[in-house]
């Protein structure tokens, strides 16, 4: 008898990556009461400006960094699947500045629908990141779920002097992105059987990279706010930058980094339903040229699983920086704009 055919983890789920989050509209409304007083005065860092991790400060000089993510899957590989949630987990703490000490297991899985081994892999899978990142995966906690989900709690430390919010951009900064973009383009092309692979070879190679650089960003004066860019896209990470930081942000689409093919798939139709769903949310803070044609602006909102960093710094040392990230292995790191007084964000041409 013939085996039965391997399954496809994601047709398990009606969404995957960082492209599974809530619309910045949404998340905006369920965040909107403000939260009452509390004496915790070693809450550095909290909800207030939607940053990439909660900060507690333990003495004068060190804090812990504590975040959490978890997705369904983008990938039909449980072991790639395993690898890309964690990268993207751990990216939390080190944009802040910091660097991870120990994570904890996020898992739901249709047990009724998934051999146990393909579960086992997506740990596996997980747990290898976490061992390139010199973190162990010390417990977690799994339920059975309808779709399959799987993710970190990651913690770290850091030196407060080093925490690098996404609040803290000046105008006039230059804007540093350390990967392509292109991830939703190019799981939505995957999703339709219409991804070669060297383009899944790329993606997963710019995915399961950590962002450990980071860490290193967090010791630079020269760099005043840091913040990954995932579900929100290029353009809804920015404005989350430019209102923590009371700013403007100005792209230049020419000079944004992508993905060998992504502007092609773009145009021919391959993206997310987070896409629309992020411009609908804060398209009218966004300035685009009049004549940019959608797939560009799909491209724009387009949803980063495990993206990179975007770095605002010092323009004089822009340049020092940049060849700092690249030599840490993020060859595509680009100067994409500048910091601005205007509010909201501006692409260019």
């Amino acid at each position: 008898m013939d085996a039965a055919p391997p399954i496809r983890l994601s047709t398990l789920a009606h969404g995957g990556g960082c492209g599974c989050k809530l619309s910045p509209a949404v998340l905006q409304s369920l965040l909107a009461e403000p939260p009452a007083a509390h004496p915790f005065r070693r809450l550095l860092v909290g909800t207030e400006t939607g940053d990439d991790a909660a900060v507690w400060q333990t003495d004068d000089e060190n804090c812990v960094i504590a975040t959490t993510d978890f997705f369904m899957p983008m990938v039909d590989d449980p072991v790639d699947f395993g690898r890309i949630a964690a990268t993207n987990a751990i990216s939390d703490v080190y944009a802040m500045g910091g660097t991870p000490v120990m994570a904890l297991a996020i898992l739901g899985m249709p047990v009724d629908k998934m051999p146990v081994e393909t579960i086992r892999n997506i740990l596996r899978g997980g747990a290898g990141i976490c061992a390139e990142a010199g973190i162990p995966v010390a417990g977690g906690h799994s339920i059975d779920a309808p779709e399959p989900i799987y993710g970190l709690a990651v913690i770290g430390t850091g030196k407060v002097a080093n925490l690098r919010r996404n609040s803290g951009a000046r105008a006039g900064d230059a804007l540093i992105l350390s990967k392509a973009l292109g991830v939703g383009i190019y799981s939505a092309a995957f999703r339709k059987e219409k991804l070669d692979a060297a383009a899944y070879a790329e993606m997963m190679a710019s995915v399961t990279l950590l962002n450990r650089v980071g860490a290193d960003l967090g010791r630079e004066a020269d760099v005043h706010a840091v913040t990954d860019v995932t579900g929100f896209g290029i353009l809804g990470h920015a404005l989350e930058m430019a209102r923590g930081s009371n700013a403007g942000i100005a792209l230049r689409y020419g000079d944004l980094p992508f993905f060998e093919r992504a502007e092609a798939l773009a145009e021919q139709g391959f993206v997310t339903g987070a896409s629309n769903r992020n411009w609908a949310s804060f398209g009218e803070s966004v300035r685009l040229p009049p004549d940019l044609p959608l797939w560009k602006r799909h491209l724009l909102t387009d949803p980063q699983t495990s993206g990179g960093l975007l770095v605002s710094c010092e323009p004089g040392r822009a340049a020092d920086i940049l060849r700092m990230i690249r030599h840490s292995g993020c060859p595509a790191a680009t100067i994409v704009g500048t910091v601005t007084s205007q509010g909201g964000v501006t692409v260019a041409a």
